[in-house]
């Protein structure tokens, strides 16, 4: 190979690199942005996150709180903002990773990876509304049932929630239901990679049944309320993950079987 071979065959890779540095760039440079922008608005998003615990102490509540560090509001909002910026930077990453990734796919494969691509934010979503809007609202009020009222000879048990504890637990619980709900996209992947069959799943069914229920007891709050919670819909959407991989394999063996 002489060195003008040489030069032809490494200028596509370094235009790559640079293209993929380039968009690694924006997504860095976006990123800043939104976290700069959270950590402005840091306290009106944790007002917004407060709200499921706010409506269990009712209205008008003179409950408050608390945090025991000079530096913990400090560094709470600073992890707000962080988990803010990933949360919205997210779906312009996906887009970033689609448009390095396209060129170089044929026509059927990027038809048949878009849905992927589209689905993964949306379920992403899902699963966070589902935690916020449902899932916290029942567990902080199981949380709250073990408080007691004082009387002469027993002391008051009442919580006073430390604002970095409260939104470590927020967020564990958003993440851990939004990561939970992108596996039809995880599944649909390895589907399209060979990994996977509709009869593999649904051979090992019961298998994946328990294994979602001993993941969801592991990753959410230690309360049977979460864990069904998050429980039921995988469940449901593995069931979904059959369906889907099943139908992508009776097109591709369609589309086989018109080539041919």
């Amino acid at each position: 190979m002489n060195k003008q071979q040489i030069d032809n065959s490494t200028a596509p890779l370094l235009t790559h690199l640079i293209e993929l540095r380039t968009r690694l760039l924006y997504c860095l440079a976006f990123f800043i942005a939104m976290f700069a922008l959270g950590y402005y608005f840091s306290a009106d998003i944790y007002n917004f996150l407060q709200q499921p615990l706010l409506e269990q102490f009712g209205p008008g509540s003179q409950r408050r709180m608390i945090y025991t560090g000079l530096q913990e509001a400090f560094l709470t909002y600073l992890k707000l903002a962080f988990f803010t910026a990933l949360f919205f930077s997210i779906p312009l990453i996906l887009i970033q990773i689609w448009r390095f990734l396209a060129p170089g796919m044929y026509e059927q494969e990027r038809k048949s990876f878009m849905p992927l691509f589209l689905m993964t934010p949306v379920l992403f979503i899902a699963g966070a509304a589902l935690a916020f809007y449902l899932v916290m609202p029942m567990a902080w009020q199981f949380f709250m049932s073990f408080e007691t009222n004082g009387a002469a000879d027993v002391i008051r048990v009442e919580l006073e929630a430390k604002v970095s504890e409260y939104l470590s637990l927020v967020i564990k619980l958003i993440l851990a239901f939004g990561l939970s709900f992108e596996l039809p996209v995880l599944l649909l992947v390895l589907a399209k990679a060979g990994l996977v069959t509709s009869q593999t799943l649904k051979h090992y069914r019961r298998h994946a049944i328990v294994m979602i229920f001993l993941v969801a007891a592991f990753i959410t709050p230690p309360d049977l309320i979460s864990q069904v919670a998050l429980g039921t819909p995988i469940m449901l959407l593995y069931e979904a993950s059959i369906y889907l991989v099943s139908l992508t394999q009776k097109r591709a063996a369609k589309n086989e079987a018109a080539a041919i």
